[in-house]
């Protein structure tokens, strides 16, 4: 029986009902060290009896072994391995060292455990209960998070214990109980349990001082009653309180002080490995002198349990009293004698980390061998474990430039895993210890990368831009890499002066022959190009990069997101398409979950200027619920700007201006994105007729610093509202920039663009003779939004000019378009001139359009399905379980008004 945990334990009951109907879920208890969540753990696992039960823990000596707490939880059940999609098969036997492989994307590693868990459940119910989590290596502990983010359609239960204080766990977005104390009642109907007869103030003393911790309780009377007994183990509360788990391993480090001294460094000889092997203990016990006998004492003090062939301590807190009590040099020779036991290859992570610790001072040996695991941490996708390893072998490293290297490694590594503070530090650290001029930029460019995410994009161009100066001789492709990076955020802080700076350096670069980033350099020239004047060159450049993404001779992911950004730039929509496309489905293979978001967002940006507003719709959901995930806070920020936009065409004002509103506030951390917010805004003005205030909002967008890369297209929208709030002169403004833009891309879609304003602007026949040239040009480019917009106006001049039968036809055309496409603002608009004709009104074709009733989610999944791709298929492309995708399919088909995967085929989706 539990005390004092009926709330608690009601939740976990409820959690396993839901599993048991088919839903999932997950739980993280926190609560201070003996606070009682092993205890609720247990209660899981005899409540969840007829579940299948799945039990890890952390261990703290393996916080470095990457994925050690994962291997724990799942090796029974490796032979399920064969039924995932091959990719994440490979990925997960990678991660647990069965297979060699290149380096293994560690997202890859999470949708793997998410398909294996789905796997177990597909023969019923099954709960994960993992205790000491703050102990699990990053790695496992994030492909955990991952596969408990998606267990909506699973029928797994999950819980995660986690002490408070120790370690660290980021479970945000799953939901979590705070253990609190015991309330007096359950505290002394403890107490009664374990000792009814003591004495009064006794009692009073131990409820006092345990402050309703159960481990502080049982300890706390053990000690006072052994004291009552004559068997003094020296143990004493203190005078001023402490933190109760202090109190507690107090309490213990005392009572393994009364042990014999063989059995006391036997005790440490066991905390400071703690893998449960009986083995490895007792032979490094002989290079000590130790025998097995020896641990006799401290199993008969009930501190440690012993079996055949495995030892462990009965709490937590004993190993870390048996460790942090002993004397410095029992300590250090612990370690190495453990370093001398472990030899074997399979040990060789363990031992290196043994060496560290037994070392006394700098150490090339440890260190080396930190290297090596950092390196294997890699290639099975450990980050954590890598930044850690480096990181403490570079503080054993004398060499100045061997400890830089290793510090930028650590820093990179850190960086991957969004540990941003320590990879900032660590980047510094080596930038005062070493001269390296390559390493040095390299470092440069990680606190660059920090700076992006914490600061603002012109802050990280300028650092990139300030540590690739001394290399752009010395190292050409390191070079270019950095600088690429570094216009990319320039470009995105609308900082052209840094722009022009970085492509002054790249101009100086010598790269070799036929080199596969040269197209890269002229790419970003002629983005300079552009924002000096010169369009014509611009265009060209920019082109060169495009062409060569699109024949994939574009490697580098920052450069190819770059090339799909400089197609848009260039008007070039269905190759900036092609591109992204191309390169998330790419990342999606290679498991590389973290680059999705940077590749969707321009993907978004293309379809939505394409008029494809259900598939950017879809594209930005995806975006925002992974970079949300991965908390990736810069990327989720800016994505805002995309579904405002799409807002303010569907006249959605209140979704449009909060969406809006996020990115204004922070408008520094990216102005590109934050000038698309304000074109939304004043969309959104501009559909519902307020052209003043429209007008006012275009301009700023139009005038403003962003005005010379793809939102050049607010222009259009400038100009009708200026001439609809009767200010013509200010309609011209910049009608130039659009003219110049149209001429160098040479794109049919943004001549159209161009006509519409000339039409807006001229006088008699020449507006029709404008307008019946933009219709044409539009139906060369099949942009349904675009021609709608142009067919309305259109149609709205020849109903002024008396041309009833032709104003109706472009009048319904218009309204056809915005009805398929939602665009219920403009809908109305051409309703509203349309019955100003005295026609009657036109049916919602979008209200026919079964496939505008699905979810992003639902939308994504049949497309893929009606491809003719199996639930399995789409589960590893979109990082979801099978059964959360039939889960969709499920509620997709009657929305669709079908039964069966095959009748798909007949939907254009």
């Amino acid at each position: 029986m539990i005390l004092g945990r009926s709330v608690e334990q009601a939740r976990i009951d409820g959690l396993l009902a839901d599993a048991r109907g088919g839903t999932g879920g997950a739980l993280v208890i926190r609560g201070e060290a003996g606070i009682g969540k092993t205890a609720l753990l247990d209660h899981a696992a005899v409540a969840g009896a007829d579940l299948r039960v799945l039990r890890g823990v952390g261990i703290e000596s393996e916080i470095e072994v990457p994925f050690a707490g994962l291997h724990l939880l799942l090796h029974p059940y490796l032979e399920h391995v064969d039924a995932l999609p091959r990719p994440q098969g490979k990925a997960l036997r990678a991660a647990f060292g069965l297979v060699d492989a290149d380096t293994v994307e560690r997202f890859l590693i999470g949708a793997a455990t998410l398909s294996l868990l789905s796997e177990l459940a597909g023969d019923g119910p099954l709960v994960c209960l993992i205790d000491d989590t703050q102990w699990f290596d990053r790695a496992s502990a994030d492909a955990l998070l991952f596969a408990a983010r998606r267990l909506r359609q699973e029928p797994v239960a999950m819980l995660f214990a986690v002490r408070d204080g120790t370690g660290h766990f980021p479970a945000e977005g799953i939901d979590t109980v705070v253990l609190p104390t015991l309330d007096r009642d359950s505290a002394i109907a403890m107490l009664n349990e374990r000792a009814r007869g003591l004495a009064g103030p006794t009692r009073a003393r131990i409820l006092t001082e345990a402050r309703g911790n159960p481990l502080a309780i049982i300890e706390f009377t053990a000690a006072l009653t052994d004291r009552r007994h004559g068997d003094d183990h020296g143990w004493s509360l203190p005078v001023e309180p402490l933190p109760v788990a202090t109190q507690v391993q107090d309490a213990f480090r005392a009572r393994i002080g009364e042990l014999p001294e063989p059995a006391q460094r036997l005790l440490l000889l066991a905390a400071a490995d703690d893998t449960a092997d009986l083995t490895v203990l007792l032979r490094a016990a002989e290079r000590l002198g130790l025998t097995a006998a020896d641990l006799e004492p401290a199993e008969h003090a009930h501190l440690l349990t012993l079996s055949a062939d495995t030892v462990a301590f009965r709490h937590p807190l004993i190993r870390a009293a048996a460790h942090q009590g002993a004397p410095r040099g029992w300590r250090l020779a612990a370690h190495l004698a453990l370093a001398d036991t472990l030899t074997g290859d399979q040990y060789a992570d363990r031992r290196a980390w043994h060496l560290a610790a037994a070392a006394t001072g700098p150490d090339e040996n440890a260190a080396d061998a930190l290297e090596q695991a950092a390196l294997r941490a890699g290639q099975r996708g450990g980050s954590a474990a890598v930044a850690i390893a480096l990181e403490r072998a570079a503080q054993l490293t004398t060499d100045p430039d061997r400890r830089a290297r290793r510090q930028v490694g650590a820093a990179r590594a850190a960086y991957d895993i969004s540990r941003l503070d320590r990879a900032a530090g660590l980047a510094a650290a080596a930038a005062d210890v070493s001269a390296d001029e390559s390493l040095l930029a390299e470092a440069a460019w990680i606190r660059a990368q920090v700076a992006y995410e914490r600061d603002n994009p012109a802050t990280a161009a300028a650092l990139m831009l300030d540590g690739t100066a001394p290399i752009v001789g010395s190292h050409p492709e390191q070079a270019v890499s950095i600088l690429t990076d570094a216009i990319g955020c320039a470009k995105d802080a609308c900082a052209h002066h840094l722009v022009h700076r970085a492509a002054q350096l790249l101009a100086k670069v010598s790269l070799p022959p036929g080199s596969a980033l040269r197209p890269v350099v002229e790419g970003m020239i002629g983005l300079d190009d552009l924002f000096n004047g010169a369009t014509r060159s611009a265009v060209a450049g920019m082109r060169k990069l495009v062409a060569a993404a699109q024949d994939g001779q574009v490697r580098g992911l920052v450069e190819r997101v770059l090339a799909g950004y400089l197609a848009l730039v260039i008007a070039d929509d269905q190759a900036a398409t092609e591109v992204l496309d191309a390169l998330a489905a790419d990342v999606r293979r290679q498991g590389a979950l973290g680059w999705l978001p940077y590749a969707l967002e321009p993907l978004a940006i293309a379809q939505l200027l394409r008029g494809r507003f259900r598939d950017a719709g879809t594209t930005v959901a995806e975006a925002l619920a992974v970079s949300t995930d991965l908390g990736q806070e810069t990327q989720a920020l800016i994505m805002n700007a995309i579904p405002a936009w799409l807002a303010a065409v569907a006249d959605d004002a209140d979704t449009c201006r909060s969406h809006a509103e996020v990115i204004l506030r922070n408008e520094a951390r990216h102005p590109t994105n934050a000038a698309l917010a304000t074109w939304a805004l004043g969309l959104l003005d501009l559909g519902r007729g307020r052209f003043d205030t429209a007008a006012d909002t275009l301009d700023a967008v139009c005038a403003g610093p962003a005005r010379q890369d793809f939102l050049i297209r607010a222009v259009p929208d400038h100009v009708e509202a200026a001439v609809r709030s009767g200010q013509a002169t200010r309609a011209a403004r910049h009608l130039p920039a659009l003219d110049d833009w149209a001429d160098h891309t040479g794109q049919p879609h943004a001549a159209a663009l161009a006509r519409r304003c000339h039409a807006l602007l001229a006088a008699g026949p020449d507006a029709g003779t404008h307008y019946d040239a933009a219709l044409r040009l539009h139906q060369e480019t099949d942009r349904p939004y675009d021609h709608a917009r142009t067919a309305l106006l259109y149609g709205a001049w020849l109903r002024r000019q008396r041309r009833r039968t032709d104003a109706r036809t472009h009048l319904t055309d218009a309204l056809t378009g915005f009805e398929r496409l939602g665009a219920h603002g403009w809908a109305a608009r051409a309703r509203t001139e349309l019955a100003a004709l005295g026609s009657r009104p036109v049916a919602r074709s979008h209200d026919r359009d079964p496939a505008a009733r699905l979810t992003p989610q639902e939308l994504q999944v049949v497309r893929l399905a009606a491809g003719g791709l199996s639930n399995r298929d789409i589960a590893a492309q979109l990082f979801l379980s099978p059964r959360t995708v039939g889960h969709h399919l499920y509620r997709a088909y009657p929305k669709l008004g079908i039964t069966k995967r095959t009748e798909l085929a007949r939907f254009t989706l």
